[in-house]
């Protein structure tokens, strides 16, 4: 019997617990289209204050029509009980305070007043009625006729106090076990003993009923006035959304590249004045961007012309500069040094060419990646060789931290060769003699590399700009790899191609740290680089402590 209990209580919970799961979605997803769509924010505001404006006018006309209906009735009731209050006094003329006397008088006046309330007059004037007389004697005795004991305490004071007054009171009996509202006018009849006031119950009935009806009618009214509402700013909301719509579409589907979309022009209100502006618009972005992109076209095939150009006329000064360099033992000092220079001038040159090409290239969109898969350690190692003898003349120790198993990722190994020698020469440069740090890491869908100096690092900013073309964070410095102001930014298009990245971080007097990571797999995305950036030696910032001048 406890598993049976337990089993139900946990199914309870699960079931309520998919129920808020449930709830929360279909929340959430509310949230949503509240959110962007502008037509169901439309739609709900105006039903929402729509609704308030009926609920006011209906509450205000229902209280208008019930208080119209209850003057109406306290007047022709007061009117009526006037009247037969008249016809009342003429009955009970000589009445005396025998007990037997006084009874019948009552009664013989309850008949008449019956019987002439029942005329055409009265009952259209006040509707149905139930006359009550009640006197008191000299011994303190009550003798009535009719239902006294539905007029209640308060009234019969007011009355007995009154002279020739019509007071009136609302008052809710029970009949056959039901309650009905009555309308109670009440007024002294003879004011002399034995003092005799007659009361007249006028049921509210009617009045309820036309009430009801009119309350019923209100509410089927405002309802369908709201549907029509809803209806109505439906419409006019998407007579305007809509064109917002489709110029939302149109932009999107121009920032995809789509220069010919255009949108349709209907009519010349404001919306169509609106898709007038846009086309025009997106007709000169469209022909900026042209302009643009033959500018580009030309600015790269006058890169690629020149950079061919000058290949023969430099391999002529070329092979002029090596026969002098050759025979500069030959020549006095000042010559032979000359000469030297021009020997390692021609060099820069002829590396500015390469990169040149190599960019050029690069920009055209040309250059296709050839991939084989490759053990990145080997190619690292090479890369650290290729820069060793540049270290060793500035003092900069070149500390390598390399996995102990393969690391294999499908790459081209000159072009990630290439990045590695630009990162190395450009820390050693930066380095001022101090070390070098190297670092792989691998994880299942890529492979990073960081290269880290302790130079003089970055000011704030230039990590953006280091991949500038011809950007350099300090001009004046001597420079030991004689870089051509290109390395970095086609080692960050090689790693673009590879479908991978390149990072940079740096602080002043810290150092400075760049981070390439390749997918393992072309074509395979990667969620995150296996090595952080800023490095993990990085240390924490000292806190800034303000003096105050006087």
């Amino acid at each position: 019997m406890t598993d049976f209990v337990e089993r139900k209580a946990r199914a309870a919970v699960s079931f309520a617990a998919r129920l808020a799961a449930s709830a929360r979605r279909r929340s959430t997803a509310f949230g949503v289209l509240w959110r962007r769509s502008l037509q169901l924010r439309v739609v709900v505001s105006t039903l929402a204050l729509g609704s308030a404006v009926i609920f006011v006018l209906g509450m205000v006309l229902q209280s208008q029509i019930t208080l119209q209906l209850v003057a109406v009735k306290e007047r022709n009731a007061g009117n009526l009980t006037s009247e037969l209050a008249q016809t009342t006094q003429r009955e009970l003329a000589g009445i005396s305070q025998s007990t037997g006397d006084l009874s019948s008088r009552l009664n013989n006046a309850l008949n008449k007043i019956t019987s002439s309330g029942s005329s055409e007059g009265g009952i259209g004037s006040a509707g149905a009625f139930e006359p009550v007389l009640a006197s008191t004697a000299l011994s303190g005795a009550v003798f009535e006729a009719g239902p006294y004991e539905d007029v209640p305490l308060e009234l019969r004071r007011f009355v007995q106090n009154a002279q020739n007054e019509v007071i009136g009171q609302n008052v809710t009996v029970t009949r056959d076990g039901q309650a009905v509202t009555y309308l109670i006018m009440g007024t002294t009849v003879t004011t002399s003993p034995p003092a005799v006031q007659l009361y007249m119950l006028y049921p509210l009935s009617g009045e309820q009923a036309t009430v009801a009806v009119v309350q019923n009618t209100l509410i089927i009214g405002g309802l369908v006035l709201l549907a029509l509402l809803a209806g109505i700013t439906n419409l006019v909301t998407r007579q305007v959304v809509m064109p917002v719509r489709r110029a939302a579409r149109a932009a999107e589907r121009f920032a995809e590249g789509e220069l010919d979309e255009r949108m349709v022009v209907v009519g010349e209100d404001d919306v169509a004045r609106l898709a007038q502006s846009y086309n025009e618009m997106a007709e000169s972005i469209q022909r900026q961007i042209r302009q643009l992109e033959d500018f580009g076209q030309l600015q790269r095939r006058f890169t690629s012309d020149v950079s061919h150009e000058l290949r023969t006329p430099l391999t002529t000064v070329r092979m002029a500069a090596d026969v002098l360099h050759a025979s500069r033992k030959q020549f006095p000092a000042g010559l032979a040094r000359s000469t030297e220079l021009l020997v390692d001038e021609l060099d820069r040159f002829e590396t500015l060419l390469a990169d040149l090409l190599e960019i050029s290239r690069l920009d055209a969109g040309v250059e296709e990646l050839v991939a084989d898969e490759t053990d990145l350690r080997v190619i690292v190692r090479r890369a650290v060789d290729s820069v060793r003898v540049i270290a060793g003349n500035t003092g900069t120790d070149l500390v390598i931290d390399l996995p102990d198993e393969y690391v294999l990722a499908e790459v081209e190994p000159r072009r990630i060769e290439r990045i590695l020698r630009n990162l190395l020469g450009n820390a050693v440069d930066h380095a001022d003699g101090r070390p070098v740090e190297l670092r792989m890491a691998a994880s299942d869908d890529a492979v990073a590399i960081t290269v880290r100096d302790h130079g003089v690092g970055l000011r704030p900013g230039e990590a953006e700009l280091v991949f500038n073309r011809f950007w350099r964070a300090d001009a004046s410095r001597n420079r030991q790899t004689g870089g051509t102001g290109l390395g970095l930014a086609i080692s960050l298009e090689d790693a673009r191609l590879h479908g991978g990245g390149l990072d940079a971080w740096g602080e002043p007097g810290t150092g400075a740290c760049f981070r390439l990571t390749v997918p393992r797999v072309q074509g395979v995305d990667f969620a995150t680089s296996p090595l952080p950036l800023p490095p993990v030696d990085t240390p924490d910032p000292e806190p800034v402590i303000e003096e105050a001048f006087p």
